[in-house]
């Protein structure tokens, strides 16, 4: 298929970038990534996605190549939600899939609790109504790590450390599209930085997740790493019995980034449900 087509879309005051993966799946799906993330989470997923998906992967504010708030209040679930919503009428995408890793799991979790109407299947990836606190604070403490280095090679370096579950060429890719350089010649990433030293709790706080979780109406896959030190397999299987519209999948072998950790089987237990639940498209 063709490369992904850079777009922009107005929500919240902010011009939000997605990649429009195009294919020649007639229902349109909204993936959103993990905290301090961005689009490119999706790049080696979304081809294997697009037979039946019209896959658009969004920078949520504040992240990658979208605009940044004025205020670090206006980080919040409540806000990334309305972004969601505002999304979804400017681009007429309702129904759709609605796919989130962490972060925006949390976010697409709460928007298809509140837009029942607006979505048409509901992917989690690795995030649940609970998460396991040790484990989120590894990826705060990432994200608290270099916000710039000199090279190229001492990103994939310190980045596999965080990722051991993937090649070092994978980890290239990724950090080839996924960092900025500076003009003093250095590759930073491509987040606010005011991350970094912020309490960020914002962005998982809000209405109650599990209240929220027992309002889902639509087919849910919730896609469980196997390694994950965010989300235990004993909090995945309580997800899935105490809601009835989940299911639950784990790849064993996977850590918390599980489409990036096992592209391959991520994308063939996600098809496998979308053959299941979108049978008509």
């Amino acid at each position: 298929m063709s490369e992904p087509l850079d777009r922009y879309v107005g929500a919240g005051g902010l011009r939000l970038r997605y990649r429009d993966w195009g294919g020649a799946g007639r229902v349109p799906a909204l993936a959103f990534h993990g905290f301090a993330l961005n689009a490119h989470s999706w790049d080696e997923v979304a081809p294997a996605l697009s037979h039946r998906l019209r896959v658009l992967a969004f920078d949520q504010r504040g992240h990658g190549l979208s605009e940044r708030a004025a205020d670090m209040s206006q980080y919040t679930r409540e806000h990334m939600v309305r972004d969601i919503e505002e999304v979804c009428a400017a681009l007429a995408l309702a129904p759709a899939v609605v796919i989130g890793h962490s972060m925006g799991g949390m976010n697409a979790m709460t928007f298809a609790a509140r837009n029942p109407e607006r979505v048409r299947a509901l992917v989690l990836v690795d995030v649940g109504p609970e998460v396991r606190v040790d484990g989120a604070q590894e990826v705060i403490r990432f994200v608290a790590g270099p916000y710039e280095l000199p090279s190229l090679d001492e990103w994939v370096e310190h980045t596999a450390k965080y990722y051991p579950w993937r090649s070092k060429e994978r980890i290239r890719a990724r950090l080839e599209v996924s960092l900025r350089e500076t003009p003093s010649g250095t590759y930073a990433k491509q987040y606010d930085e005011r991350f970094r030293s912020a309490d960020f709790r914002g962005v998982a706080q809000g209405e109650d997740l599990w209240t929220l979780a027992r309002r889902l109406r639509a087919p849910t896959l919730l896609v469980h790493g196997g390694e994950s030190p965010v989300l235990t397999r004993e909090m995945a299987e309580r997800f899935a019995a105490d809601v009835p519209v989940v299911r639950l999948v784990t790849i064993p072998g996977a850590g918390h980034s599980v489409a990036g950790d096992k592209p391959h089987e991520f994308a063939l237990v996600v098809n496998a449900f979308l053959d299941d639940v979108l049978r008509d498209a």
